[in-house]
């Protein structure tokens, strides 16, 4: 019995939590926030007596909302500003889609009064079609006037304009020509290329790596990045990748020996007591302990090490004056290293993270040129970073 109390309680609570952020909406003037409200929790059980404060509230709510967006569209009306278009249409929509909203719950039955909620709806087809046609009219004639100002920005927002043309009024026509168009002449068109300063032969492979452009997912809506210049294409920027330095250090072998000593484990044995006798536990049975012993082992290890590092720059360069825009250095390393050992003695007296070094062998050293590719990979990482966090002027 106390569980239904406390359930019916717990529900009652819910509602009028419900109730109450859908007046407090109301009064503030979201009036299409209380709509969804009430429309929420109408859907299920509407002829339920606990249901009629939210009926009252979307009915009250329906009719200030409708009172208010006519007001906004006469007032727009009487501006009669091009602007004002896509509100306009919008605003029809709105009035639509809340008519939509409701229709599944009717009728909605006011208990008290003895009849149904009253929303008075209207087609608003006619004026949905009308202020899409008028909108779509002026976005294009707009869009066909920026065309001739030969403004980057002026093409970008041709494209997001006539973007939403198509969404709201597929094939109008010729917006798809226009658009393709806007983007070409929109788009910063940025020219990589590479510049060796080092007295060392760069592998082409590596260059190539750091010019693939499809690896690194950089293009975006607005900039395009080319390796190799096209044909018949301005480039608005360039960027180049200076090779300032490249330091291979020599192939180097370390050798060095030494003893390990720690006390381990070494299978168990039987406890004695002060007297030396066997210490039995409650059953007579002798009591096992672990049985310590110094372990020692001697080590012999060799360490194979080479090196390469890096040093670039990656300049911006704004192709219209020529003039550098801002440079970023960039280093990058890579280290080979390989460390095996032997070992005499009781290998457990060493530490439990160094057997691996037992079961490794000599390795060939990488060649030069290996290594100043390994270190390429670094170095395209970082290009990368350098770009992602450095955009071209959009």
């Amino acid at each position: 019995m106390k569980k239904i109390t406390f359930i019916i309680a717990f529900f009652i609570l819910l509602t009028s939590c419900g109730v109450k952020q859908t007046k407090n909406n109301l009064s503030s003037g979201n009036y299409d926030a209380a709509i969804d409200i009430a429309v929420s929790n109408l859907r299920s059980n509407k002829d339920k007596k606990g249901k009629q404060d939210y009926i009252y509230l979307l009915e009250e709510a329906f009719a200030k909302a409708k009172e208010r967006d006519l007001n906004t569209i006469a007032f727009l009306n009487k501006e009669n500003n091009p602007s004002n278009l896509e509100k306009i249409y919008n605003t029809y929509l709105s009035l639509n889609d809340r008519q939509e909203k409701i229709k599944p719950l009717l009728p909605l039955k006011l208990i008290k009064e003895e009849r149904n909620a009253i929303f008075p709806f209207d087609n608003y087809d006619s004026e949905i079609i009308s202020s899409k046609n008028n909108l779509s009219n002026y976005l294009y004639a707009n869009a066909k006037a920026l065309m001739l100002t030969k403004n980057k920005m002026n093409y970008r927002r041709v494209y997001d304009d006539l973007a939403y043309l198509d969404k709201i009024n597929p094939n109008y026509k010729d917006v798809t020509k226009i658009m393709n168009e806007a983007q070409y002449k929109g788009t910063d068109f940025v020219i990589v290329y590479t510049k060796n300063e080092t007295n060392m032969v760069i592998p082409t492979q590596l260059q190539n790596d750091l010019l693939d452009f499809k690896s690194y997912k950089l293009n975006d809506k607005w900039t395009v990045y080319h390796s190799a210049k096209q044909k018949d294409i301005y480039y608005d920027y360039g960027m180049l990748i200076n090779f300032r330095s490249i330091s291979i250090s020599p192939e180097q072998i370390k050798e060095r020996e030494f003893i390990k000593e720690r006390q381990i484990v070494d299978g168990q044995k039987k406890q004695l007591d002060s007297n030396g006798r066997v210490v039995l536990d409650r059953q007579g049975k002798p009591v096992m302990v672990d049985n310590l012993v110094n372990a020692t082992v001697s080590i012999y290890e060799i360490r194979q090490f080479k090196s390469c590092q890096i040093t670039a720059k990656v300049d911006y360069i704004d192709n219209k004056t020529n003039q550098s825009i801002e440079s970023f250095p960039i280093t990058s390393e890579f280290v080979f290293e390989n460390i095996y050992s032997t070992y005499k003695g009781d290998r457990r007296a060493a530490d439990d993270n160094y057997y691996a070094y037992f079961d490794k062998k000599v390795a060939p050293f990488p060649t030069s040129e290996q290594m100043v590719y390994d270190t390429g990979e670094d170095l395209k990482a970082k290009i990368n970073s350098v770009i992602t966090r450095n955009q071209f002027r959009k």
